[in-house]
């Protein structure tokens, strides 16, 4: 076995793999961008060394920079994780010449599964069974036309070398394709540096089942059962369980063997993962290979009670499997939902930004308690930085069956507290709550046909919520005064409360009272509070909203509100915000000091802003056309994503504030707009 291996990765799996090579007694070596250089993996390893800036490719893309380190370090092997250097047979063969172990499959293997047209043409010949498409090598945009209109529509256009989404698009009509394609290759090559694609015909309300597979270098290979990802936004997961919704013992035997079979078919070595496209009739396709450990991994450990990466270490050894298919079982069922800095009420657009707070409930690695399990490479105070992918954490637990799954996420979920960014906490609930999930109907389209339930108009707000924000603010003033901690007062008129809650200063022959103002999205809210004897009311638009009595410890709001206890905890942001969380909900406040002659004197432009980091890719519309709302605008690139910036109303394009292949701040003006006052 090794003694010392390096993480050439970063993020939840390089912490993923620093604990379980501690527990095998190897030392581990991270490696790091600038981006990086304090990252909960650097502190998880035992050495660290920097590897460059935080772009990728200059960083951790830089295999030659890797191996030199292993080599300086002493590593005997590396790791790659997943991303970056995991799939690259270039990579896999240097360390061979380098005499430093790639934990990982052959490059020969990595190779031949690398480009989706070339590993479909194996599965062929394996008799693995595949979806009808087109993988030929000739990428004439004519012939792919006709290709596509042979099988027809709907077609999927994907990425030949492609993953994660990501030059991938769905067409639906003959006239949509050259548009599509020409997009498609553009984020292909950009990504993956290889703007080849296959075409597929796109199969309705289709499940995404994948296979988890092990081989070792003495001619085993197994399966460890299924996990189903069909959950998906933008093509990418949102959630996976294991073990499939609905699944036969004689389809999974059937699925697993092909697995099997598209491993030998390639002399695979090591954890991959065989994703399966499947009809709601049970028939399945081969889809592609990931040559890899895949980041739903988990969900695979949790029902099989096999520790993957300790496997995948023992393999690369050159040990045989730790077990053969008759020893392998499922248990109980285990559900992983991706936590992500993005905004799904803008079409899961990146978040950028600091993680002030970061709050999860108490559970352990996958060494310790089995029910609740969180891998997260962040911590509280650390940057979602634009450089790389925005996932802050996987939640994983197991339950005895689907439902106690599914009631631990949601428990999980609600004790989840994140700001300073964006996340999508509420929608993994609301996804958890609608009906087609929760009943096990799951397919890719889950998300898009749910919309009106997954995508509720938003709340109005509500008494609870006002009311804590309120309390929290009134405890603020309290403390500012001096009332708190004994501090002598120094002047009557200075607390609206004194120590205890009740009115302070000084109220000739009228309540106290006291106006609060805040804003919550565009929403204006005036409170006006009266006390009386141990309570207060609160009352906004001139209409009581409730009586209230309680009061809030730094952030902590205990009151009773009307007839409903309220236990909310209310976190401090920047600017002013306050963040509300009552029973796993949350609402966000920003308080408005009337005396701040800086809060009206925000100006707003007729411009379109940037809504994250990114580069200009194409400009669409042309200068002085008149546009209808929602027509395209530009095409920016951002995360190695394609994002179309559409007209918010009918108006002119006055010009362009940036040209194509410029680089774009977050909040950067893109367009100079003018609305049509006549729409």
């Amino acid at each position: 076995m090794f003694t010392k291996i390096l993480i050439a990765n970063r993020g939840e799996i390089a912490c993923r793999v620093a604990a379980t090579a501690r527990k095998m007694g190897i030392r581990t070596v991270a490696v790091y961008s600038d981006a990086d250089a304090h990252a909960k993996h650097v502190a998880a390893c035992d050495e660290a060394y920097r590897l460059g800036p935080a772009p990728a490719r200059e960083s951790y893309l830089k295999g030659d920079l890797i191996l030199e380190i292993a080599k300086h370090s002493g590593a005997q092997a590396i790791h790659p994780g997943y991303g970056f250097l995991s799939e690259n047979d270039d990579f896999a063969d240097a360390c061979e010449k380098a005499g430093v172990v790639f934990i990982g499959p052959p490059a020969s293997a990595i190779r031949a599964m690398g480009l989706k047209a070339a590993s479909k043409q194996l599965m062929e010949a394996a008799k693995v069974p595949l979806v009808p498409g087109y993988h030929g090598a000739d990428q004439a945009p004519a012939l792919l036309q006709s290709e596509a209109d042979r099988i027809g529509y709907p077609v999927l256009i994907k990425a030949s070398a492609g993953g994660g989404g990501k030059g991938m698009r769905i067409v639906e009509a003959a006239a949509d394709f050259a548009v599509a394609l020409a997009s498609c290759q553009r984020e292909a090559i950009n990504a993956f540096g290889d703007d080849a694609v296959l075409i597929e015909k796109y199969l309705q309300r289709p499940r995404h089942i994948e296979i988890q597979v092990f081989a070792d270098t003495l001619g085993n290979c197994v399966y460890l059962f299924e996990r189903d990802c069909s959950v998906q936004r933008r093509h990418q997961k949102v959630l996976e369980e294991a073990p499939a919704p609905g699944m036969t013992v004689e389809r999974r035997a059937a699925m697993g063997e092909a697995a099997v079979a598209a491993a030998k078919a390639v002399k695979y070595v090591g954890a991959g993962t065989v994703e399966f496209i499947a009809n709601q009739d049970g028939s399945f396709y081969f889809m592609e290979m990931n040559t890899r450990l895949q980041v739903e991994h988990p969900v695979t450990e949790m029902v099989t009670g096999h520790d993957l990466v300790e496997w995948q270490l023992r393999v690369a050894a050159g040990e045989r499997l730790p077990a053969l298919q008759h020893e392998l079982h499922l248990k109980g069922h285990a559900i992983e939902a991706r936590l992500y800095a993005e905004n799904p009420d803008t079409g899961f657009l990146p978040s950028i930004g600091t993680l002030t707070r970061f709050a999860m409930p108490q559970a352990a690695s996958f060494t310790g308690d089995t029910h609740v399990r969180i891998d997260s490479g962040v911590r509280a105070g650390d940057e979602i930085s634009p450089h790389y992918d925005p996932m802050i954490a996987k939640l994983i637990v197991w339950g005895e069956d689907r439902a106690a799954a599914l009631r631990r996420l949601d428990a999980a979920l609600s004790e989840t507290q994140i700001v300073g960014l964006s996340s999508n906490v509420e929608f993994l609930r609301r996804v958890l709550a609608c009906d087609a999930f929760a009943s096990g109907a799951v397919d890719t389209g889950l998300i898009e046909r749910n919309r009106a339930e997954l995508f509720p108009a938003p709340r109005t707000v509500s008494t609870a919520m006002l009311a804590a924000v309120c309390l929290e603010q009134l405890a603020e003033e309290a403390r500012q005064s001096g009332v708190s901690k004994g501090n002598a007062r120094r002047s009557p008129f200075d607390a609206v409360l004194d120590a205890n809650g009740n009115p302070g200063g000084w109220w000739p022959n009228l309540p106290a009272t006291r106006s609060l103002h805040f804003m919550r999205g565009e929403e204006r809210l005036a409170v006006r509070i009266v006390f009386f004897a141990n309570a207060c009311t609160i009352e906004s638009e001139g209409v009581p909203r409730a009586i209230v009595v309680g009061q809030s410890h730094e952030g902590r709001v205990d009151a009773l509100v009307g007839e409903q206890h309220v236990a909310a905890q209310v976190v401090r942001a920047a600017e002013g915000r306050r963040v509300v969380f009552i029973n796993g909900w949350r609402d966000e406040f920003t308080y408005v000091d009337l005396l701040d002659v800086k809060v009206d004197a925000v100006g707003h432009g007729g411009g379109l802003v940037s809504p994250m980091p990114g580069k200009i890719l194409s400009l669409i519309a042309t200068p002085g056309a008149m546009v209808k709302r929602g027509a395209p605008l530009l095409v920016m690139e951002a995360m190695k994503m394609e994002h179309t910036i559409n007209a918010p109303s009918a108006g002119k394009v006055v010009s362009f504030c940036y040209a194509v292949g410029d680089q774009v701040a977050e909040g950067a003006e893109l367009v100079e707009f003018e609305d049509d006052p006549a729409k």
